[in-house]
């Protein structure tokens, strides 16, 4: 069994719109790895395409269990932070991980458990009941990522999770990024950013994306 997970000679356009990849490859393999460059030079594209959110129109994504990025492996083995956050807004913030949690098969006591451990190591203890409209911009980007983790996932890939946040709170996310990698050594982080603070955090070294295309 594999133990990365891989796009092989990937290719992948949107309609009337140039193509972002025409061959990519690239095995992602445990530990952080940041995927760097500006907006629009394809890396959500990528993550995308990892997560299995986009199909290929050539080539193939294999995850690190086998096989192609289908619904199973997106419920109980990813973890996806999205730039936009992508919280579901009529949900408090506890919910929103709890719904994560359950789709992917864990236990109700796994569930309160892993949901206020995630929320208090954030510094979002006290959110869990406000929905997401009450919150900053910061505190969303750190419940996203509380709700990318709650799970345990093994692969774990965030679009821009630092984006136009101050110090404070890249502080926080680069720490739980950490600590997450050294305490789960066989889990692949992918993190796509233009955030040059994010660079000490790979492991896994960085990987530059300068084609101007569409991300």
């Amino acid at each position: 069994m594999s133990t990365v997970l891989q796009a092989v000679s990937v290719g992948f356009r949107y309609p009337g719109r140039d193509a972002v990849f025409t061959g990519y490859s690239h095995a992602f393999e445990p530990g952080i790895t940041v995927l760097k460059g500006y907006s629009g030079c394809g890396k959500s594209t990528l993550l995308r395409l990892l997560a299995g959110y986009l199909a290929p129109q050539k080539g193939r994504v294999e995850t690190p269990h086998g096989g192609s990025p289908g619904r199973t492996f997106q419920r109980e083995q990813l973890g996806f932070m999205f730039q936009g956050h992508n919280l579901l807004p009529y949900a408090s913030v506890g919910r929103n991980l709890e719904i994560c949690a359950s789709l992917a098969g864990m236990s109700r006591r796994e569930i309160f458990t892993q949901t206020h451990a995630w929320l208090e190591k954030l510094g979002m203890g006290g959110y869990a009941a406000l929905r997401p409209v009450e919150l900053s911009g910061g505190q969303k980007q750190r419940v996203a990522l509380a709700r990318a983790m709650v799970k345990t996932p093994g692969v774990l890939l965030l679009d821009e999770p630092t984006s136009g946040l101050d110090d404070g709170n890249t502080g926080v996310i680069q720490t739980a990024l950490a600590e997450y990698a050294a305490k789960h050594p066989s889990a692949i982080i992918v993190v796509a950013t233009h955030d040059a603070r994010l660079l000490p955090l790979a492991t896994r070294g960085v990987v530059e994306f300068e084609m101007p295309a569409a991300g």
